[in-house]
């Protein structure tokens, strides 16, 4: 056990758990009054269901021993985390890890990953932003991290060897296919992306998509969010060297540069193409610059990371604008900047990925031919064409059976009246706020006690 290594990855999955808050505010700062509460509490109740979830047999299920050709880890060699804990006993082996992943303990393994697991599924909300049955939504998280993130996770982040036993056997992506995704190009973001796109076919559009204005109710919510994200990124990217190493530096260098060129394409893009650039615009492009450079962070140079990142800004920017084209209503656009943003920085390491990296292979402009670019696009496109196929069906037997959208009235009124009988804002009658309907909760000035 590497004692630096080990403070880093804990200091890590505590940046990444920041995460999920910051994107709490990001896509809350997003929707209308009405829905700020809603949209955040999507958030949280990520936090909560899959932390449960993945000590009782999440992590087993993705780090596991496989069990299916590549495709899943077995759920029950770690249930409850039990036989990984091993920490040493008496005054020369106190505290001393036992059961290493590498060199940290298994369990600081389990704790980073847990933060990946989390904000992968509360990324899947923006896309059904203020019309979700808050109880569907977490239903949905369940079933949809059992049977899409748990084994997706096992395909992309298990290596032979590492996480169950010297002769273990990991995911099909990660030891067959060997394309390189070093935090989650694949299994976090065109992931979620994916998934994002299949509910918001199946739960349909908001009432008045296209046709009133659903302009975010507090921009500096959003950015507040976008720098949290920021921040915690660096946990997110860095962190997956697994130890305070060169790799973690290169990827530091690589995920702030890429993030900053990303924002600076968007408002290019904005400013040449609406006659003005936003701070919406700077916000949208600093994230599409992180899930662009979150595969490639360990692949590509410093000046390959700005190139990457400005295209990504550019790309994400004209494709949040596909869901007006084609009439599928994401919301706070997760298909535009996560599916195809991962989409993007996944395949881009085919053609720029340079051996000067840490990952130490050539891409197709760096003479290395169309070996790796195979493997990537092989890679991106099963693990979005899984999750697409297997969140439609689940989505579409849960808003068949106990229904997925609120009613037309909740709606029009405000979902967080109608599902939580509360409001982010003491505004009644304030734009956006819709009327306050008095609960069993709420008491008048007679009612309360002296």
């Amino acid at each position: 056990m590497d004692t630096g290594d080990t403070a880093w990855v804990l200091a890590s999955a505590a940046l990444v758990l920041l995460m999920t808050p910051g994107l709490a505010f990001f896509y809350g700062g997003m929707v209308r009054t009405k829905s700020v509460l809603n949209m955040m509490m999507m958030s949280f109740s990520s936090l909560a269901i899959i932390t449960v979830l993945w000590v009782l047999y999440g992590y087993s299920e993705a780090f596991g021993d496989d069990v299916g050709g590549g495709l899943v880890g077995d759920p029950s060699q770690f249930f409850g985390l039990k036989d990984i804990i091993g920490i040493g006993r008496g005054d020369d082996n106190l505290g001393v890890a036992t059961h290493l992943v590498f060199t940290i303990p298994a369990l600081a393994f389990v704790a980073f990953q847990l933060v990946f697991a989390i904000i992968t599924v509360a990324l899947i909300s923006g896309a059904i932003a203020d019309r979700a049955k808050f109880s569907t939504w977490c239903v949905f998280t369940v079933i949809w991290a059992t049977l899409v993130y748990f084994p997706v996770a096992h395909w992309v982040f298990a290596f032979d060897g590492a996480t169950a036993g010297e002769d273990s056997l990991g995911g099909w992506i990660a030891n067959r296919l060997k394309a390189i995704d070093f935090a989650g190009g694949t299994a976090v973001h065109i992931n979620a992306g994916a998934a994002g796109l299949a509910l918001a076919l199946i739960i349909g559009k908001r009432i008045g998509f296209n046709k009133e204005p659903m302009r975010p109710h507090n921009l500096t919510l959003v950015m507040l969010g976008a720098g949290l994200l920021w921040f915690g990124w660096f946990g997110f990217n860095a962190g997956s060297a697994l130890g305070a190493n060169g790799i973690a530096a290169v990827a530091w260098v690589n995920t702030v540069t890429a993030t900053a060129a990303a924002s600076l394409g968007w408002l290019a893009t904005e400013k040449l193409r609406d006659g003005h650039p936003t701070s919406l615009g700077a916000a949208s492009g600093v994230v599409a610059g992180l899930v662009a450079i979150t595969p490639a962070c360990s692949s590509v140079t410093p000046v390959g990371a700005i190139i990457l990142g400005f295209l990504a800004g550019i790309i994400c920017a004209l494709a949040v604008g596909l869901k007006y084209t084609f009439g599928y209503d994401d919301s706070l656009d997760v298909v535009g900047v996560h599916l195809v943003g991962g989409l993007f920085g996944t395949i881009a390491i085919g053609f720029l990925a340079s051996a000067d990296a840490p990952a130490g292979v050539d891409g197709l402009f760096f003479g290395g031919g169309v070996d790796q670019l195979w493997r990537q696009c092989v890679g991106a496109f099963a693990v979005l064409a899984y999750s697409f196929i297997v969140t439609y069906i689940i989505g579409f037997a849960l808003h068949k059976t106990i229904g997925f959208r609120i009613s037309e009235e909740d709606e029009i009124e405000g979902i967080d009246y109608a599902e939580h009988a509360e409001s982010a804002y003491d505004l009644i009658g304030g734009s956006g706020s819709g009327t306050f309907r008095p609960t069993t909760s709420v008491k008048t000035d007679a009612e309360v006690p002296a």
